[in-house]
């Protein structure tokens, strides 16, 4: 987490005023400044249009009874977008107005659960904790070890619990009874 508020806030506005210092001694101050602007009322305008179509695909999606979860991506990654476009500078702008396109918003949405599994990886080593992995086969409602049970076969796993939407539950063959 360190490295990446390092980046946001030290990192970037520095590499945001060399830009800046750099456009403005090759092409001077008042083009920079309406340079800077133009980028953000375009951007602006554009975010404001992709955003809406994002909505309008949202409320599609939930009128068709699909899950949006695309659209809901497509509207986070407007938002970042806007976000970008809000903070001045032209790196900002150009990293803004590119997630604005919808095949760089694609290919940003398909890589974010890799990258997320990624770093959920390398944090799981990095803190030193063991990684475990629990495997289990529901049947009818009740988890088992995989491979221990068929359905049809008597039951292997403990007794007295069941899965059920991820939660446990009292099962009510149980020989033990309720806990007391």
């Amino acid at each position: 987490m360190l490295p990446a508020l390092v980046l946001a806030f030290i990192v970037v506005p520095i590499a945001e005023l060399a830009v800046i210092l750099a456009i403005g001694h090759s092409i001077g101050f008042l083009p920079t400044l309406l340079l800077v602007a133009a980028f953000s009322l375009g951007g602006a305008w554009l975010a404001k249009r992709e955003g809406l179509s994002a909505w309008r695909r949202l409320r599609r999606a939930l009128e068709e009874g699909r899950v949006p979860t695309a659209e809901a991506a497509d509207g986070a990654l407007i938002l970042l977008a806007g976000a970008l476009l809000l903070t001045p500078g032209f790196l900002t702008d150009v990293a803004g107005v590119l997630l604005l396109l919808p095949p760089v918003r694609a290919a940003v949405r398909r890589a974010t659960p890799r990258l997320a599994a990624w770093r959920l990886r390398r944090a799981g080593g990095r803190r030193g904790g063991a990684r475990t992995r629990v495997r289990v086969q529901v049947v009818d409602g009740v988890a088992y070890p995989p491979g221990s049970r068929t359905p049809g076969s008597p039951p292997a796993g403990p007794p007295g619990t069941s899965a059920s939407w991820g939660g446990l539950e009292l099962d009510e063959r149980s020989p033990s009874g309720p806990p007391s």
